[in-house]
């Protein structure tokens, strides 16, 4: 019986062009990046994350997200809108590439 609710739901769900989406406890915990690189073709672009960190010379590609072209236009407005959003809420995010930070983020230079 409470399988047929859940067919059920997830029918109503896909009328409603709604999708269910899972997602795992590894996948939850996300990856943090502090640099992006895109890159494209005529059928799609490539986004890879990278964490860049303090004093390191040497970056890993720490997520890479590949789209289509259409898809990478619906991310572009949808992060316009929640950008938006965000600065009703937060105030204006400032622009970083303005500002200079040295490869030690200021912080204390370590030794081995």
């Amino acid at each position: 019986m409470a399988e047929d609710s859940n067919k059920a739901s997830m029918q109503a769900q896909a009328q409603e062009g709604q999708i269910n989406v899972e997602l795992s406890e590894e996948i939850a915990e996300g990856q943090y990046s502090n640099l992006a690189i895109i890159n494209h073709s005529p059928s799609e672009f490539v986004v890879d994350f990278i964490r860049v960190m303090p004093g390191v010379p040497k970056a890993k590609v720490k997520s890479r997200v590949v789209l289509t072209p259409q898809h990478a236009k619906r991310l572009l407005r949808a992060l316009g809108d929640n950008i938006a959003r965000y600065e009703a809420q937060h105030g204006e995010i400032r622009d970083m590439e303005s500002q200079t930070f040295p490869m030690n983020f200021g912080g204390p230079q370590g030794q081995a």
